[in-house]
């Protein structure tokens, strides 16, 4: 059975939201979907086509209208959809509304970067703690951050309020330092080590596996080689 994510939005009787349920991969493409609004915001434009949307966007307009119908929004025939309605509608559903604290876990090169990424503040997220083992990056200062050792983890999460952990340390203590983290109280792991983590129910879990999307990759290009 295909899992839903379900989200609330106000109803006409304003003491009661409605529920209202998004598959799993039209979640995935809202944030697409809110980058390309963007993009038409600063340009000027006022309201857009399913078909505009669908350019900037990388789908088809199909697509477009079937993920923003999930949310009650069918835009207006002849006219589109409001760019800024749309916009906010969307960040409400994302969960958008309020800053989400994320710690990193793991400060070598990859967590360097990721520290210093400058999309974090763009979307309503804020970096608020650094943690490594390493005694050379303990105590050091990245983007602001000073590094503070493994052993503070739990103490880290809870002064700063962190609800997001990202993973970037060696594969081999990932599954201990997410087991960690959420017992410490985290909701939300961004993995970037290159295994399979568990976490327990009522925990969302993302996996970036740089090096299977290069052998994805690796794999298309092959198959154009061939002529497949």
């Amino acid at each position: 059975m295909t899992s839903v994510v379900r989200t609330r939005e106000p109803s006409a009787d304003a003491g009661s939201p409605r529920v209202r349920a998004v598959p799993p991969a039209t979640v995935g493409r809202l944030p697409v979907y809110l980058r390309a609004l963007g993009v038409l915001a600063g340009q000027g434009v006022v309201t857009t086509s399913s078909r505009g949307l669908a350019l900037l966007a990388g789908v088809g307009p199909a697509q477009v209208r079937k993920d923003l119908s999930h949310l009650g929004s069918h835009g207006t025939k002849g006219v589109g959809y409001d760019v800024a309605h749309l916009s906010r509608q969307i960040t409400v559903v994302l969960g958008l509304t309020s800053q989400r604290r994320v710690v990193i876990l793991g400060v070598g090169h990859l967590g360097h970067a990721l520290a210093n990424y400058s999309g974090f503040a763009g979307r309503d997220f804020a970096v608020v703690g650094l943690v490594d083992a390493d005694p050379a990056v303990v105590g050091t200062t990245v983007a602001g951050l000073r590094v503070d050792p493994a052993q503070r983890l739990e103490e880290v999460v809870a002064t700063t309020g962190a609800t997001i952990a990202v993973i970037a340390t060696p594969p081999e203590v990932a599954q201990e330092v997410c087991d960690r983290a959420v017992a410490a109280g985290v909701s939300g792991v961004l993995c970037f080590a290159p295994r399979a983590l568990r976490v327990p129910p009522g925990v969302d879990l993302r996996a970036v596996d740089l090096g299977s999307e290069l052998q994805i990759l690796a794999f298309h290009h092959r198959r154009k080689e061939l002529g497949g």
